[in-house]
């Protein structure tokens, strides 16, 4: 008895081992595939509306987390404006409250992002951005977000044909950020928005001249200012640390929907690995309701996942 015993424990414990194994071996295949996500800025006004009352948030990010495990999100970016002290950085208590939820939850938070202006000629106002990115990679590090988005700025009146000279003052200000990131392990993400960067090469251009592990692009899929914005797309993936995908790559209110197949063919030619952010944008005189078009979007892009080998 005590043989055949030893016997039939020996298979189970080496079953259970090829199990787990095997398990293993799966869930380090998948951390290397794409994961749709939702950008916060999708409920942009519903995360905005106050309370006449006493001017709290009437839809919060805890609300928000909420909902995404009710649709079983993975990942969360929740824009930095709707923090409720924005753009002063929430209490340590407030932002490992949220980090807290958002791990209960399972939802991994995938980034954030400031308001700012690098292209503007005057220095103080440059000045200010970068000293609210420093506060918002404290804060990102708090919270568990690994990157911090910026913006580059909108040309400035009279300098339509001198972006460089633009371009090196937006520079100078990521480098600036750089010791920053560093520090507090946050990379910096430069979001082509279509103001100073709206092509491919000019987003390179930058991120070329930056020269750091610790600056890449948000590729921001509708703000591509070109006749073929997959191109550019494709150019820029070797760059991209995050992303949102936009509803139309020829940019909001086209009525030329997003080709999810080949985007995501795109992205995983172009060999990129990690969560995929949409956001979706209210467009006027069309009906809005995020809790309706973000689960759809999801819905469209991860069927593009799966059926792209």
């Amino acid at each position: 008895m005590p043989k055949l015993f030893f016997k039939i424990s020996y298979f189970i414990a080496a079953i259970l081992f090829t199990v787990l194994f095997a398990s293993n071996t799966f869930a380090q295949k998948k951390k290397g595939t794409l994961i749709p996500a939702v950008n916060a800025y999708s409920f942009s006004d519903l995360l905005s509306a106050k309370d006449t009352r006493d001017r709290q948030q009437v839809y919060n990010y805890f609300n928000l987390l909420d909902w995404c495990a009710t649709q079983k999100i993975k990942a969360l970016d929740p824009t930095a404006y709707f923090f409720p002290t924005y753009p002063a950085v929430p209490s340590d208590e407030y932002l490992k409250k949220f980090k807290d939820k958002a791990a209960e939850l399972g939802i991994v938070i995938s980034g954030t992002g400031i308001r700012n202006n690098f292209a503007s000629p005057d220095p103080k106002v440059r000045k200010e951005g970068v000293e609210l990115a420093k506060n918002w990679i404290v804060a990102a590090s708090k919270m568990g977000a690994p990157i911090v988005r910026v913006f580059s700025g909108e040309v400035p009146k009279g300098y339509e044909d001198k972006w460089n000279e633009v371009a090196g003052w937006m520079i100078e200000c990521y480098k600036e950020l750089i010791p920053f990131a560093e520090k507090y392990k946050v990379k910096i993400g430069v979001q082509n928005h279509g103001d100073m960067l709206q092509t491919a090469k000019q987003c390179i251009y930058v991120l070329k001249a930056v020269d750091s592990k610790w600056v890449g692009l948000i590729v921001d899929t509708g703000n591509f200012k070109t006749t073929d914005p997959y191109k550019d797309i494709e150019e820029v993936i070797p760059y991209a640390i995050n992303w949102q995908i936009k509803e139309s790559v020829f940019g909001i209110g086209s009525d030329i929907p997003t080709d999810y197949k080949k985007l995501v063919s795109i992205i995983k030619k172009g060999g990129y690995k990690g969560y995929l952010p949409i956001e979706t944008l209210l467009v006027r005189g069309k009906p809005y309701d995020p809790f309706i078009l973000v689960p759809q979007m999801l819905h469209e892009l991860s069927a593009a996942i799966k059926e792209v080998k």
